[in-house]
């Protein structure tokens, strides 16, 4: 038996980037108090945090696959006084390409590390003037970002046929292929975005109280509180797959023979070609509910006082998701193609399948035999078979609570190697004690 296997196994930029962020600060606390008459007193608090979390993967991936097993284009022929038998072995091809590519996973907490905020302003004399004013600001921007270009060239071919037993003389003449088999299985998953933006459940309080000051005092509290979230998401893939598959055990020849039976028997063909393509997926979940509890109180100030508290909370969330075939260009932002035209690609195929699957057991001859054999001249021939699967996923941006389910990559065994990769984050969450 003549036996050839190619065993390929491809595996890159499995690149799962775990980024944890989360905001520096613990806890604001302003007191004005006991200051004396006619004195001017001011506390400014500003807080500027900026979290940035970038994560990139760059693949290109070529599997140029020539494998081949041959058993036949044997040739027994011109001989005189016995019998003549040609009988070959299986030839079987088997190839596996399987290539993973590409994955972000990040977890970002939004919110300001459970903090509690404590403005008081008490016990000031008369015609004193007190301020307190608090500019917290936390911008939050995450982009991921997977770029994939693979390219699959697979030339498979299994023949047992192309046999010869020609112009012999005085005996039986017999021709006997075994089977021809070529399977290849091609896998690609490429370019998966998995985001979580949270406060994780996290409590927290802003206090603001004007108390007890003196006559005709002046008392002012001013907190602005603003946070932004930017979340982008992009992928683009180009996966080909060129396959050529061919399985022969047909082809075969006893012609001129004299003197005894003629009989070529073929062993079955069977070409299977399989190719699962799982590309450009984004899941996004923000949720930065992050104001908690908000207590604001003046209370027995003396008279002709004046006394404002003011407290502004602006909360902005931009999430853009975009899956493309061709890299898209973005001024600045240089993600998305939903920025209002900002952006732009162009039209082109994300994944392409060129499948060529032969199987051949026939194309047998048995000509111009002479003789006076025991039977006719025969040609058995076995089943031809020709197996095509095909599975093409992708495109899907889901944003919102909860990760769809089956989301994630398959579990795909290549040889004695076997790769499972979740997206899952609860597992992610417990051990950053989150969850």
């Amino acid at each position: 038996m003549n036996y050839k296997k190619a065993l390929v196994s491809a595996v890159a930029s499995v690149a799962i980037l775990l980024n944890t962020a989360m905001p520096i600060f613990a806890g604001t606390t302003l007191i004005i108090t006991g200051n004396g008459d006619g004195s001017e007193n001011e506390a400014k608090v500003d807080l500027d945090q900026t979290t940035t979390v970038t994560q990139t993967n760059e693949t290109s991936i070529t599997n140029d696959i020539d494998a081949n097993a041959n058993s036949g284009g044997n040739s027994a022929s011109r001989n005189t006084g016995g019998a003549v038998n040609v009988d070959t072995g299986n030839a079987k091809t088997d190839v596996k390409v399987s290539n993973i590519a590409n994955s972000n996973e990040a977890v970002v907490d939004c919110c300001l590390a459970n903090s509690d905020v404590d403005v008081l302003i008490e016990g000031n004399g008369s015609d004193s003037e007190n301020e307190a004013e608090l500019e917290i600001e936390s911008a939050i921007e995450l982009y991921q970002t997977n770029e994939a270009k693979i390219k699959n060239d697979v030339d498979a071919n299994a023949n047992s046929g192309d046999n010869r037993a020609d112009r012999n003389t005085g005996g039986d003449v017999s021709v006997e292929t075994g089977n021809a088999s070529v399977d290849v299985d091609l896998k690609t998953a490429a370019n998966s975005n998995s985001a979580l933006i949270s406060s994780h459940g996290g409590t927290g309080s802003v206090s603001l109280k004007i108390l007890g000051n003196g006559d005709s005092s002046d008392n002012d509290i001013d907190l602005d509180l603003d946070h932004s979230v930017l979340l982008t998401q992009a992928n683009f893939a180009s996966v080909k797959n060129d396959v050529d598959a061919n399985a022969n055990s047909g082809d075969n020849r006893a012609k001129r023979n004299t003197g005894g039976d003629v009989t070529i028997d073929t062993g079955d063909a069977h070409a299977g070609v399989e190719v699962d393509n799982m590309v450009n997926f984004n899941w996004a979940d923000v949720d930065c509910g992050c104001l908690f509890d908000v207590f604001a109180k003046i209370a027995e100030n003396g008279s002709d006082t004046e006394n404002e508290i003011e407290a502004e909370f602006e909360n902005e969330t931009v999430v853009f998701q975009d899956n493309s075939c061709k890299k898209p260009w973005f001024p600045g932002v240089r993600l998305f193609d939903n920025l209002g035209g900002r952006g732009r690609h162009y039209d082109k195929d994300c994944l392409t399948n060129y499948l060529d699957a032969y199987a051949g057991t026939g194309d047998n001859r048995a000509d111009r035999n002479t003789g006076d054999p025991e039977g006719d001249p025969s040609v058995l021939t076995g089943n031809a078979e020709t197996l095509v699967d095909v599975e093409n996923s992708g495109g899907s941006n889901v944003y919102g609570s909860g990760a769809p389910e089956g989301w994630g990559w398959p579990d795909w065994s290549v040889g004695s190697f076997n790769l499972n990769i979740s997206l899952d984050l609860s597992a992610l969450l417990e051990a950053l004690g989150l969850a």
